[in-house]
């Protein structure tokens, strides 16, 4: 019984969790809606988000697609197929990694930085001053962090599966010493706009999750940098796996409304 009672507090504390968030982004769209936009956090977050986070998300794309190309290049050589993997690294990097291994980079910096900064307010009553001079915390705060993950995220995903793809030619091309038009008739066959969309709906999808969740772990910290050090970690490890869970629902959504093909024309 002892057992299950346990089981049960864990299932009330989800579930209580879940409920926050989901006022969270009440409270977010509540303020896109009423037009409660701070420009100059926006364009701030936008150069936090978006602009220095390209470093990270470049090399881990290229580095993500060349070791995948190395790889299946060693697989497919065995069998004399390996103009294939080409069109293999292009659909996984738009389907899955791309979006996936973007999310968690940016999960990792961007999340926690956003929980740091955020809890380190809270527990200096920094959101309380802005509550006195009649400014929401969630309209100064949220917001534009949110606007500007969905700004970012699809520009940081494009750079990511496109150097993974350019990495992938690299490795396959002038070291395994593949035929060039080979591999890129390759890559168009197996890529199409259905791909595109898949990888925009799940970085948009993970932006939102990354948002929310450390914003939330911010506005909750309490006990000084002992708990603005929790959040934070929190933060970043709850980020990862609900990207982690939220892809496979995804996917296998997306495969139902988008399924993978080959592009004949």
């Amino acid at each position: 019984m002892k057992i299950l009672a346990q089981l049960g507090d864990l299932f009330l504390a989800f579930c209580r969790y879940l409920g926050e968030l989901a006022f969270l982004v009440g409270e977010v769209a509540e303020s896109l809606w009423r037009g409660r936009l701070r420009w100059p956090q926006f364009y701030r977050q936008i150069a936090e988000i978006g602009f220095r986070s390209q470093p990270v998300v470049v090399i881990t794309g290229a580095f993500t697609g060349a070791v995948l190309a190395a790889q299946a290049l060693f697989q497919f050589k065995l069998v004399g197929m390996e103009t294939l993997a080409g069109g293999l690294v292009s659909a996984a990097m738009l389907r899955e990694l791309g979006p996936v291994i973007t999310g968690l980079m940016l999960a990792g910096r961007v999340g926690s930085s956003m929980a740091a900064e955020i809890g380190t307010m809270r527990v200096t009553e920094q959101i309380d001053a802005l509550r006195s001079m009649a400014v929401h915390p969630i309209d100064y705060l949220v917001t534009p962090r949110f606007l500007a993950m969905f700004v970012s995220i699809p520009l940081l995903l494009v750079q990511s599966v496109v150097c993974g793809i350019l990495a992938s030619y690299l490795i396959g091309v002038p070291l395994f010493h593949v035929e060039e038009a080979d591999w890129w008739k390759n890559v168009r066959q197996y890529s199409s706009l259905a791909d595109v969309s898949v990888a925009l709906i799940k970085g948009g999808a993970f932006g939102l999750l990354i948002v929310i969740i450390s914003c939330h772990q911010g506005l909750q910290a309490s006990n000084g940098a002992v708990g603005v050090g929790k959040g934070t970690t929190r933060a970043m490890v709850y980020s990862s796996l609900a990207i982690l869970v939220a892809n496979f629902l995804l996917s296998m959504l997306m495969q139902l409304i988008f399924p993978l093909g080959i592009v004949t024309s």
